[in-house]
């Protein structure tokens, strides 16, 4: 097992680098691609910092075809692709549907093309719980209808799974998983990497962690009328180490040829719903202060609830969340106040 060479495209970004450490640990040989549209080189510091070791580290757009085609021919050892490059910010895919079509679709193709030529591949792909849409029960299982994509994002997210799913039909050497995150929040516990969002953050803790060290002003809560338990709009978050382990239990499934078929998908959430307030107060107990926030008009397109179903992970990959809100929470917190520091 130890010693092969996975590559992992966007390897410097927040899941991504939780994830190489994880493979590091593991005793797999990383090499990154990243184009640094949307992360820093400094992040390989942090991840030698944890590890010890400094991965092999390629800047490249992957939009690039031949590039592409050149990297894969200079790499001829790789037993396993983890695919988290992609652009993921569902306001901006409305607002620039193109860029993510070309972003997140046509670097897919580029890879799974390389890889269709292999005797063997082993891809794990990065997909999202935007692929149920509004779900109509909870908890969301697997077998959940895949429904019109909310945004350009998401869309990329289901069509990247059809993809997949008709290449592993026709090339037989080909394996693949999608694992469907929820909502992953927090940083290593070692403070070294975490979630670096450019501009103002576009998810819920950063957005916290931000005000608490009192970069932003006030929290914005988007509706508190909401029929939930306490009228806000209720996630499944998930600690990005959990998340990022999750990624090489699924990628040793394939290499150990335990999959059922050659595409599977599982979920990849805690199992449990929390409200934004519940986040709220969960940052205020690990943080010893109170956060500056206030209700205002609900947001158009937001879910109510959104939850997943992790029996599948559970039992089939053998895989499960062990982290806490609390825990999320403080190592979030722990990393925002180094980076300010």
């Amino acid at each position: 097992m130890n010693n092969m060479k996975i590559l992992v495209t966007g390897g410097l970004g927040f899941i991504g680098s939780h994830t190489v450490v994880e493979l590091q640990q593991a005793g797999f040989e990383v090499v990154i691609i990243d184009n640094c549209s949307n992360s820093s080189e400094n992040v390989l510091e942090g991840i030698k910092a944890i590890t010890g070791q400094t991965p092999e580290f390629v800047k490249m757009d992957l939009r690039d075809k031949n590039a592409v085609g050149e990297f894969f021919s200079a790499h001829q050892d790789i037993s396993g692709v983890i695919h988290f490059a992609a652009s993921k910010a569902v306001g901006e895919s409305v607002e620039k549907p193109l860029l993510y079509y070309e972003n997140n679709l046509n670097t897919l193709v580029y890879i799974l093309q390389q890889l269709s030529g292999l005797k063997s591949a082993n891809f794990i792909f990065s997909s999202s719980c935007t692929v149920y849409g509004q779900a109509d029960q909870m908890p969301i299982t697997e077998e959940a209808p895949v429904k019109p994509a909310e945004s350009p994002y998401g869309n990329t997210k289901q069509i990247g799974e059809e993809i997949i799913r008709d290449s592993c039909r026709v090339y037989s050497q080909l394996k693949a998983i999608s694992l469907r995150y929820f909502n992953p929040i927090g940083a290593h516990p070692s403070a070294e990497i975490g979630e670096l969002p450019i501009g103002v953050p576009q998810n819920l803790v950063p957005f916290i962690t931000q005000t608490g060290v009192g970069l932003r002003e006030q929290l914005s809560v988007f509706g508190d009328d909401y029929p939930t338990e306490d009228g806000t709009c209720i996630r499944d978050y998930i600690h990005v180490v959990d998340l990022a382990k999750a990624h090489v239990v699924a990628l040793q499934r394939l290499l150990e040829d335990k999959n059922d078929t050659n595409y599977e998908v599982f979920n990849i959430g805690t199992g449990t719903g929390s409200s934004v307030l519940e986040v709220i107060n969960s940052f205020e107990r690990v943080a010893g202060k109170e956060l500056n926030y206030k209700v205002v008009d609900r947001r158009p397109g937001d879910v109510i609830r959104a939850y997943a179903d992790t029996d599948k992970a559970n039992k089939v990959l053998g895989w499960k969340a062990q982290s806490t809100l609390d825990h999320a929470m403080a190592s979030a917190w722990k990393w925002e106040q180094k980076i300010r520091e």
